[in-house]
């Protein structure tokens, strides 16, 4: 192509200028074509001048026309829009030439399907790349498009118009558009003013456009077909805010169902209408009552200011249910319903739409205490339930389940008479006591305190076991409150009568420890009757030396210093115990000297005593002449110097007897006159055993100077 067009060449003429692009890297198409016009009629004229002088240039023609040549490219820039000619079609590409110095391809299919181009045709190509690692140009008709098309949408955007376009895919979040070419996003609140729920139905479909969102860095152009039918809606819009009153009923269509309510088209004014407001009765879910794009009736119940909130209702429309309640529901009678809802406390049943009433769990069953009512009902149950009560006023009505079977407890005195024995099972245990079954779902107490007659029980466990079979005792029936009364303890005969004669206070017994507690310890009396020592009546201080001075299980002897029959209590005393040990062995004494003293007329002095013992010596002499045996007159003898002693010892415990009542009449404590005595009585047992010692080694030597005086009288 250039060694064509060189002898074409020779024609132009200095003055002619090269071609300069258009401003933003385009190139006039019709300039270029002007340009090169002269260029080659000036090429022409230059080539035949050449021919007419020769083949041979000289070198001032040569750089001349290698001037003229360089004037034909122009000032081609990469990035630009230029003006090209088709000058050939291939299978894959189609050949351009932008008037450079070589041609350039563009990919067939960028010409449409199927290709509306053929040779000689002129385009505008987007000059990509000026050359290749080929030497090739890369040339692109789509780019040039898009550069075109693309200052158009910038165009309208700038100026606030409008643009067709059509929905061409789906994609996520909205809809791909085409705009002449050029793809743009329409994303899905921007389709309708109402929530559009089908995006495949709108693909096909051609509509006018908006554009909202032009990004020239990333070639992104989002556009809106809501912002041109909100403008359409807007003097729509003005008159129904100008005609907007409280009360007011309008129609609108259901736009949109959320799970708070319903938002409601008044004709380009949005309305809530909540969920609380769309019925009278209990619903889960809007879509329960109203359908997207249905036409329904609301009032306007209340609006702001601004009016761009507006708040609307559908159950007002319709008479209150609650109206006539007393006439359709009177109290005592029995009316079906549907349960909808259960709560701890109860079951809440709809006996039309718009009322309720609730089922107290207490109400439920007779029998059955203390269990959850979705044991009893199930929510979407029909039941029939009586109706106890109505508050209009609070809207509340109190329904009953129970009511409609009998009630165990009419009769339940005529099953289990005062007094009148069964055997039920324990079925649960509390601190307080047992409860037992008598029957499904009636049970009785047997009270902690009834137990047992002598034992004080901490738990129920301590005597009975969950599940076990007892027999117990009707005690009391109270209908009112629904409470039966158990004894287990009266199956056996009261003790305490017996208790009370055999334990009179300041009666003395053995008792055996049971156990130690931190204010005493608790013992067992011979009649399996407990009682209590506290720490104040024992001789120990405290109660660890109590716990090292006895053990569990050892036998101590106690006396009664308190007997509360009414009270089930015992208290028992180990200082008064040892007081009365103490007591009487000293009274013991006593008795014994005053017994002494009674006996004796005169006093014994020691001039009697000398007597004695001389009349003693004469009659062991008077003996010895008798020729009496020797045993006789020794024991004379040793019965003598006996009594004299006695009388003695007598004569001492006399007076100390005497300075004893002259010092308890001076201190009046009681225990010290019993110990004093004590230990005289003591020292009394010892010098009598002292002397009966002494007496034994005199009778050993009487004995033997008795067997010296036969062995001489022999001989």
């Amino acid at each position: 192509m250039v060694d064509a067009e060189k002898p074409e060449q020779n024609g132009m003429t200095d003055s002619q200028d090269p071609i300069k692009p258009e401003e933003g890297g385009e190139v006039n198409s019709e300039s270029t074509d002007s340009k090169n016009a002269v260029a080659t009629s000036e090429d022409k004229n230059a080539v035949n001048d050449l021919e007419l002088e020769g083949q041979d240039y000289t070198d001032e023609e040569r750089q001349r026309f290698e001037e003229l040549y360089d004037r034909t490219l122009g000032d081609i820039k990469q990035g630009q829009i230029v003006m090209g000619r088709v000058l050939a079609i291939s299978e894959q590409d189609v050949l351009v030439d932008i008037g450079f110095k070589s041609e350039g391809s563009i990919p067939l299919e960028e010409f449409g399907e199927p290709p509306e181009v053929k040779v000689g045709d002129k385009v505008e190509v987007y000059l990509d790349n000026i050359e290749d690692t080929d030497g090739q140009l890369i040339l692109s008709k789509k780019k040039a498009t898009f550069m075109r098309l693309w200052d158009k949408v910038v165009d309208v955007q700038e100026k606030g118009g409008t643009i067709e376009g059509k929905c061409v895919r789906r994609i996520k979040g909205g809809i791909v558009v085409d705009l002449m070419g050029v793809d743009a996003f329409l994303p899905g609140s921007q389709i309708d003013v109402k929530p559009i729920r089908d995006f495949d139905a709108l693909i096909g479909n051609t509509y006018t456009f908006k554009v909202v969102k032009v990004n020239k860095l990333r070639k992104n152009i989002v556009v809106s077909r809501r912002a041109l039918l909100e403008e359409s809606m807007a003097e729509q819009r003005t008159k129904v805010l100008a005609d907007l009153e409280k009360g007011q009923v309008r129609e609108g269509m259901v736009k949109n169902i959320t799970d708070f309510g319903v938002f409601v088209d008044l004709g380009g004014v949005d309305g809530l209408l909540h969920i609380n407001d769309l019925s009278w009765g209990r619903i889960n879910h809007p879509s329960e009552v109203v359908k997207l794009d249905e036409k329904i009736k609301v009032m306007v119940l209340d609006f702001n200011d601004a009016k761009d909130r507006i708040s609307l209702g559908l159950k007002q429309l319709q008479p209150h249910p609650w109206k006539e309640i007393n006439e359709k529901y009177p109290e005592g009678s029995v009316a079906k319903g549907k349960v909808v809802s259960i709560a701890d406390y109860g079951a809440f049943v709809e006996l039309e739409r718009g009322v309720e009433g609730l089922v107290h769990v207490s109400e439920m069953s007779w029998t059955r205490h203390g269990i959850h009512p979705s044991k009893l009902v199930n929510v979407g149950d029909n039941i029939d339930v009586k109706i106890l009560s109505i508050d209009k006023d609070k809207k509340r009505i109190s329904l009953g389940l129970k009511q409609l079977t009998p009630d165990p407890w009419d009769n339940i005195e005529e099953k289990y008479p005062i007094e009148s024995k069964f055997k039920g099972r324990v079925r649960n245990m509390t601190n307080f006591g047992a409860f037992v079954e008598m029957e499904e779902g009636i049970d009785g107490l047997i009270h902690i305190s009834d137990l047992s007659w002598t034992r004080k029980i901490k738990h129920p466990s301590e005597v009975l076991k969950r599940g076990e079979e007892v027999e117990v005792i009707v005690l009391d029936i109270n209908k009112g409150d629904r409470r039966i009364s158990l004894g287990y303890k009266q199956l056996t005969t009261d003790p305490w009568p017996a208790f009370e004669e055999a334990y009179n206070v300041g009666i003395k017994t053995t008792t055996k420890i049971i156990r130690f507690v931190d204010k005493g310890m608790i013992v067992e009396l011979p009649l399996g009757l407990e009682g209590f020592v506290p720490l104040s009546q024992l001789v120990e201080p405290s109660m660890a030396k109590v716990t090292q001075a006895m053990n569990v299980g050892d036998e101590v002897e106690l006396v009664v210093i308190e007997f509360d029959r009414a009270n089930k209590r015992v208290v028992l005393s180990r200082k008064k115990a040892v007081e009365q040990v103490k007591k009487g062995k000293a009274e013991t004494e006593k008795d014994d000297v005053e017994t002494y003293m009674q006996k004796q007329d005169e006093a014994t002095t020691l001039a009697d005593i000398a007597g004695d013992l001389a009349k003693a010596e004469d009659d062991k002499k008077k003996a010895d002449e008798k020729k009496e045996t020797p045993e006789a007159a020794d024991a004379k003898v040793e019965e003598a110097k006996a009594e004299k002693k006695k009388s003695e010892k007598k004569a001492d415990v006399v007076e100390e007897t005497k300075e004893d009542k002259d010092r308890e009449k001076k201190e009046p404590e009681e225990e010290k006159a019993p110990e004093e005595q004590e230990d005289k009585r003591e020292d009394v047992e010892q010098e009598e055993s002292k002397e009966a010692k002494e007496t034994e080694t005199t009778s050993d030597d009487q004995t033997q100077d008795k067997k010296e005086e036969d062995t001489q009288g022999k001989e």
